[in-house]
């Protein structure tokens, strides 16, 4: 009797149909989407050193958040950011896995590239002087970098 409860209560979701040659209903078409060369992580890193502005990307309330930073690497690869020791950003990041992302491009063709690095957030927090800012270290478990094609149109 168990069994019959068991394969009664497993729900298996119906095939889905593609029209012939064509693709599942409210997918996009594989040409559609060119896939663009991805970066290794090495060359990734590399590139996003050249990059003085980036976003992070993190929640508040539940609710995506994106902000430009300044930033600069560490030997590891890690992201670095200053921040005010009692701002939003702080708060919100410190322990958190968030996304950092850097580009560069070519405004006239749209060739150029962009790195995307998620990791977990650790705030540091400052010396007692005045003036002395939180620093944001964004550990790198994850980078992906991407070239970006000039555009077809």
């Amino acid at each position: 009797m168990n069994a019959d409860r068991e394969a009664a209560s497993v729900q298996v979701e119906p095939p889905v149909r593609r029209p012939p040659g064509g693709v599942a209903p409210g997918s996009v078409a594989p040409s559609a989407v060119a896939p663009e060369p991805g970066l290794d992580e090495a060359r990734a890193l590399e590139l996003l050193r050249r990059a003085g502005v980036g976003r992070v990307v993190y929640t508040v309330g539940a609710l995506p958040a994106v902000l430009p930073v300044r930033f600069r690497l560490d030997p590891l690869g890690g992201v670095l950011l200053s921040t005010e020791p009692g701002s939003e950003l702080a708060r919100a990041v410190d322990g958190a896995v968030i996304a950092f992302e850097a580009d560069e491009v070519d405004g006239a063709d749209g060739t150029g590239w962009c790195v995307t690095v998620l990791g977990r957030a650790e705030v540091r927090r400052p010396s007692p002087a005045p003036g002395a800012r939180a620093e944001i270290r964004i550990a790198p478990e994850l980078v992906v970098g991407r070239h970006l094609a000039p555009d077809a149109a």
